[in-house]
């Protein structure tokens, strides 16, 4: 497996992922923006366990898990942003799962903050 064409697939996917999130977020499907939102991050995420792993992460969603297994040092706010990021993952793949109330301005805080954590990430690669 070529290591650096895996890491370098998921970064690039993580970005083009949030690009989308950005657009969604201006047409008004605010959880479908946040789903893509969390959606780059989990790639970001997993592009550092590729790294760290020299292997394809695991088919898993949950960006604490992710952390873990890339051995990334999250400060307490991070820790606390992913613990609360993943709902919307949840939200956008089981319609069964409580849904959080969402207005536009909360949605662009939250998209705010992924990109943040993204671009933070994507740095440490």
């Amino acid at each position: 497996m070529d290591v650096q064409k895996q890491i370098n697939y998921w970064r690039t996917s993580g970005e083009e992922d949030l690009v989308a999130a950005q657009s969604l977020l201006e047409k008004g499907h605010l959880r479908h923006a946040l789903f893509f939102a969390h959606l780059a991050i989990e790639k970001a995420l997993k592009a550092h366990v590729t790294r760290r792993t020299s292997d394809v992460p695991p088919r898993i969603h949950g960006l604490v898990r992710l952390a873990e297994m890339a051995d990334m040092p999250l400060t307490s706010e991070q820790e606390a942003f992913v613990r609360r990021f993943g709902m919307y993952q949840l939200e956008g793949r089981y319609p069964d799962s409580e849904q959080v109330p969402m207005d536009n301005e909360t949605a662009a805080r939250e998209l705010a903050q992924a990109q943040e954590m993204l671009t933070w990430l994507i740095g440490k690669l």
